[in-house]
């Protein structure tokens, strides 16, 4: 199991400084698809070059053009881009041609697809490298939790890694771990922690418990 820091509204300089803080104790670095806003493929490039034994992942949430667009920013380095699952099935087996060119992997983005069961099944019959649980802040507020869709990818999940986001914590991670996820990311849990190093070394103390 792997931790993901999401590094989403920081600025390049300041998010630079807390992985380095960090880095011991995370796997994945998220460029967060604010991030990208932001710095473009600069970002990208930057913590590839800067943390060059940690993987990347670009937040990109493509819903068209996929093979140009995740071309992007795997030619500068990413290991792993997002495409959302509710887009066109040709836009993602673009994102995954263009990966696969690249000896990378695509991250779907399950935010708002319906019908998970049956979208799961789609996706991996297209050859998805890994599914990403993502319950929007605004459905969240709703009261629509990530562990209950993380379930449901548990269950009908057979070929795709998945991931999770979602107020992971060191208390909620076994909760998590316990359905066998291969990507836990956090994001302000760490970031905006009094103490990131702390919440940092904390969570990845927890996961390695759950193993």
């Amino acid at each position: 199991m792997k931790l993901q820091l999401a590094l989403d509204d920081l600025a390049l300089d300041d998010a630079l400084k807390l992985t380095e803080k960090v880095q011991d104790y995370i796997d994945i670095i998220e460029i967060g698809t604010p991030f990208v806003y932001q710095e473009g493929m600069r970002a990208v490039k930057t913590f590839k070059e800067r943390f060059p034994e940690k993987e990347i992942l670009a937040d990109m949430k493509i819903m068209d053009a996929g093979y140009y667009e995740s071309e992007e920013a795997l030619k500068v380095g990413a290991d792993y881009v997002t495409v959302l699952g509710v887009t066109d099935n040709l836009t993602i087996k673009g994102c995954i041609d263009a990966a696969e060119k690249y000896g990378k992997e695509i991250v779907v983005d399950m935010i708002c697809a319906p019908d998970l069961p049956r979208r799961i099944r789609e996706l991996e019959n297209l050859g998805a490298h890994s599914l990403a649980v993502h319950v929007g802040t605004d459905q969240q507020a709703a009261g629509r939790k990530p562990i209950d869709d993380l379930r449901v990818m548990a269950e009908h999940c057979k070929a795709a890694k998945i991931s999770v986001a979602g107020g992971i914590s060191a208390d909620t991670t076994p909760e998590y771990a316990a359905l066998k996820p291969e990507v836990l990311i956090v994001g302000s849990g760490i970031t905006h922690a009094k103490n990131p190093v702390k919440a940092a070394k904390e969570i990845k103390k927890s996961m390695e418990e759950c193993k």
